[in-house]
């Protein structure tokens, strides 16, 4: 508690700049959600106060990001599609979505696992974030034009017959689960029917004609209509603010960009009584914690994105521990990375249980906090108690702001998420593949095929294909090196020193093979081709294990499939200085002593060639 007041001066002031340039970003990322502004400022608030509180890394500002805010819209997307497009219906499921993430990052953090994310492919993270960008981007596009397909009246009525086939479906649904047998009593069928209202179809219209358009691929399907519907002063403030976010920053870095560009905009817009289009209502007050998380709890809603909640935990975690590493940078300290993760998910559930979105470590605010003057976890505190009095005293006027002025601050955000230092170095990476012919390099593979999928398809299953993917190549490559290290090739054995005295008359009757190095996947063709090596005259075969110190389950059966030959035909098999790694894997599947008796194990060379000459025979 004392270090935690040894700065309050640096932390207040930290703090409070930190706070400054997350509000703009806070609304802009709830918009972009599809929660609201009062989501993204909720988890703001709670993110940054109880990360910073619980977590490992003292001049860490958490809240929303673009990566945990680009995956959110889409589970939160999933989930409202998945309950008639009613968000109302749907809020529930997100938030436990969002309560399990943050649960999930604690237990990651109580495992012990945040040292190990650092693992993840270059490639991968890369792709990923180059895709968040583009994702950002081009959704970002329609509100920025002024065009909202659920007002397009022409576009809604477009999907009338689909809307009415829909309600048709649930009804059937409905009456079945009351146990009403429609083909016997279609009249009660028709009596509903006949209570579905034109206003019921418009409703359903829109909400198909919003899923229609979602994501990045419904966006670039919609531009056509949104340049045939510019509202030119939607158009007008978000360009004025992205000028003002890149221009002041010409100016002068002490004062947010962002922020400035925030309110020069809104004020123009509301001051001279334009018509813009302002942002959905906050709500004013404390936030009230949302019960029907545990009240409507159904593990059958829940089921499907397990999956979905474990892979933005590990997002937030990644996006998080990568923001504690720049800040060990600046500070020259060194953050807990397992607590770090407790502190994360702890603020995360928190946010949830007050319908906030998630979020993680970020990378702008924590610099601003540190240069502002930031030392202990009271500056990210404080930030998170700024932007609650910023709710409680500024809600209503928050609520004018321009919807298309946070369109501007999000495109500024998707082109600086990009990754430009991958991408600038696509050109100078070794080529080290070939497919179909042409020369390719194996890690631009990899980011361009997460980069593709994340944007055009899902960005959850992206990640994990670019990690399998990755993990496969990765093991190719070890496997050629390694393999390429290790001895088991059937060339001519060259002869070490204590074999010079091995007896002449024998050399027809033994067949000495040095294995050197693993054997492993890598190498097992080679050691395949043993078998061709071994003379027709062999009736013993020396296998010499003093420098094989692994063996994979791979090499394992290589091996036995091997000795079942030679049991075949007679000839016996000896093995020298077998190490302990290979003998137990030998163990487990009774290579020894099925194949390989005790007693044709032996500690060195010197009592092997001992036996040979007690017990092998010279026939040729």
């Amino acid at each position: 508690m004392k270090n935690l007041f040894s700065n309050i001066k640096g932390d207040a002031f930290g703090g409070i700049t930190a706070g400054i340039v997350a509000l703009p970003l806070a609304l802009a990322f709830g918009v972009s959600s599809g929660l609201g502004p009062s989501a993204g400022l909720y988890g703001a608030i709670f993110i940054s106060f109880f990360a910073a509180l619980f977590g490992g890394t003292s001049t860490q500002i958490s809240g929303p990001t673009a990566p945990m805010t680009a995956v959110s819209m889409v589970i939160i997307a999933g989930i409202i599609a998945a309950n008639d497009g009613s968000l109302e219906k749907a809020l529930p499921a997100i938030l436990t979505v969002f309560l399990l993430a943050g649960i999930m990052q604690v237990g990651l953090g109580v495992l012990g696992l945040g040292k190990y994310i650092r693992y993840i492919p270059y490639p991968v993270v890369s792709g990923f974030m180059t895709a968040i960008g583009v994702i950002i981007l081009l959704t970002q596009i329609l509100p920025s034009l002024g065009y909202y397909p659920k007002e397009d009246l022409d576009f809604v009525n477009q999907f009338k017959p689909q809307a009415e086939a829909v309600i048709l479906e649930n009804l059937l649904k409905e009456e079945a689960n009351n146990g009403v047998l429609v083909l016997e009593d279609f009249s009660t069928t028709i009596n509903n029917a006949e209570s579905i209202t034109e206003a019921d179809i418009i409703k359903e219209s829109e909400t198909l004609a919003a899923k229609e358009t979602s994501g990045v691929i419904g966006a670039i399907k919609a531009l056509p209509r949104a340049l045939n519907n510019i509202l030119w002063l939607e158009v007008i403030l978000a360009l004025g603010t992205i000028i003002i976010i890149y221009g002041f920053k010409k100016i002068t870095t002490k004062v947010p960009s962002t922020l400035v560009a925030l309110v020069i905009m809104s004020g123009i817009a509301f001051g001279f009584g334009l018509d813009y289009r302002p942002i959905e209502e906050i709500p004013g007050g404390i936030p009230i914690p949302r019960v029907d998380i545990f009240t409507e709890f159904s593990l059958g809603t829940i089921t499907p994105y397990i999956f979905t909640a474990l892979t933005l935990a590990l997002l937030g975690a990644i996006d998080s521990l990568l923001t504690s590493v720049v800040a060990d940078n600046m500070t020259k300290t060194k953050h807990k990375p397992n607590k770090e993760l407790i502190g994360q998910g702890i603020g995360n559930s928190v946010a949830a249980f007050f319908g906030g979105i998630p979020g993680a470590g970020a990378t702008i605010r924590t610099v601003v906090n540190i240069k502002s003057g930031g030392k202990t976890k009271l500056s990210g505190m404080i930030a998170g108690v700024l932007l609650l009095f910023i709710l409680l005293a500024l809600g209503p006027v928050a609520s004018k702001i321009p919807a298309a002025v946070l369109a501007g601050i999000l495109i500024t955000v998707g082109i600086g998420v990009m990754d430009y230092k991958g991408l600038k170095a696509i050109p100078y990476l070794p080529k080290d593949m070939n497919l179909l012919g042409l020369k390719l390099s194996s890690e631009v593979l990899i980011m361009l095929i997460v980069l593709l999928l994340s944007t055009f398809w899902d960005l959850i299953y992206a990640v994990g294909i670019g990690l399998i993917i990755a993990s496969l190549m990765f093991m190719k490559k070890i496997g050629d090196l390694t393999a390429a290290s290790s001895d088991v090739k059937p060339l001519k054995e060259e002869v070490w020193a204590d074999e010079i005295e091995f007896p002449e008359h024998l050399k027809e009757e033994v067949f000495i093979k040095h294995l050197k190095g693993p054997l492993f996947f890598g190498s097992t063709s080679d050691f395949q081709q043993l078998y061709l090596q071994i003379p027709a005259t062999a009736t013993t075969v020396v296998l010499r294990l003093g420098r094989m110190p692994y063996m994979d389950q791979s090499g394992l059966y290589a091996l036995e499939e091997m000795l079942q030959d030679l049991k075949q035909k007679e000839i016996r098999v000896v093995f020298v200085n077998l190490l302990e790694q290979p003998r137990y894997m030998m163990e487990r599947i009774d290579i020894i002593p099925d194949f390989v008796s005790e007693e044709h194990i032996f500690k060195n060379f010197k009592s092997c060639m001992k036996w040979i000459k007690d017990n092998v025979k010279d026939r040729y």
